[in-house]
C-alpha cells in the first residue's frame, strides 16, 4: 500500500499539536510491512502559488514558446504533487487550523491537484463525477479552540475544507483525527493531546491490515 503524508505545518512538534500528530504517525507506520509511506512536506517543497503564472504557462506550451523560470517551476511543482497524490492509496494530511483556514502552502498543493480531468470531471448533462474514489484521505488536524459545536462549526474552514475536496469533489473516503480545545482549556490541554494522540496511533495501525484499494 502506497501511503503519501502531506505535512503541512514547519513548526516543531514541541510547539505544534499537528506536527506532533504528524510525528505519531510517522512513528507508527515507519517500519510496518507492506506500507510504503512518502512524506510530502509543503513547506520544503519548490511551490509558486497558484496564479496568472501557471496560466501563462498553459498558453505558452501551447504556443511552443519558451517558458520563465517561475513558469518552469510551478510547471514542474505542479506536476510533481499530482504525480505523488496518483502514486497513492491513502493519503494523509496532517495540518492545523490557523486563523479559521488552512495554511497557504496546503492550498497550493490543493490548488495544484484540484483540475478537472484529474480529479473529478463533468458528465454531458453537466454533473460532476468524482474520479479518486478508490482512494482514502486520512486528516489529521489541530485546533486550540473548540470548533466542534453547532454555533462555531460554521466558522472552522480548516478540515471541513478538505473533507468537502478530497471527499466531496474526488470522491475519497475520509476519515479524520481532530484535537481540538487544548489551548482553551489549558488545564486539560494534556489530556485532549494525549488522548489524539491514542486515536492517531490508532488509524495508523488500521492501515497495516487494510488490502490495498479497500
Amino acid at each position: 500500500m502506497n501511503i503519501l503524508v502531506v505535512k503541512a505545518n514547519n513548526r516543531p512538534a514541541s510547539e505544534a499539536v499537528s506536527s506532533k500528530m504528524y510525528e505519531t504517525f510517522m512513528e507508527e507506520v515507519k517500519d510496518v510491512k507492506g506500507l510504503n509511506v512518502t512524506t510530502f512536506d509543503v513547506f520544503a517543497e519548490d511551490m509558486p502559488y497558484f496564479g496568472q503564472d501557471l496560466f501563462n504557462a498553459f498558453g505558452k506550451m501551447q504556443n511552443a514558446e519558451e517558458l520563465s523560470d517561475v513558469e518552469k517551476r510551478i510547471l514542474a511543482a505542479k506536476q510533481k504533487a499530482m504525480d505523488a497524490l496518483t502514486a497513492a492509496d491513502v493519503v494523509v494530511f496532517a495540518f492545523p487550523l490557523w486563523n479559521l483556514t488552512i495554511p497557504a502552502k496546503l492550498q497550493t498543493f490543493v490548488d495544484y491537484t484540484y483540475q478537472a480531468g484529474y480529479a473529478f470531471k463533468y458528465s454531458p448533462e453537466g454533473q460532476m463525477i468524482s474520479l479518486m474514489p478508490e482512494k482514502k484521505a486520512i486528516l489529521l488536524s489541530a485546533r486550540g479552540g473548540v470548533y466542534s459545536t453547532p454555533e462555531a462549526a460554521p466558522m472552522e474552514m480548516a478540515a471541513t475544507y478538505m473533507r468537502n475536496v478530497f471527499g466531496g469533489v474526488f470522491g475519497m473516503s475520509v476519515e479524520e483525527v481532530i484535537i481540538e480545545g487544548h489551548n482553551a482549556m489549558p488545564d486539560k490541554a494534556e489530556q485532549i493531546i494525549a488522548e489524539g494522540l491514542v486515536k492517531v496511533t490508532e488509524i495508523a495501525k488500521s492501515l497495516s491490515a487494510e488490502p490495498v484499494n479497500a
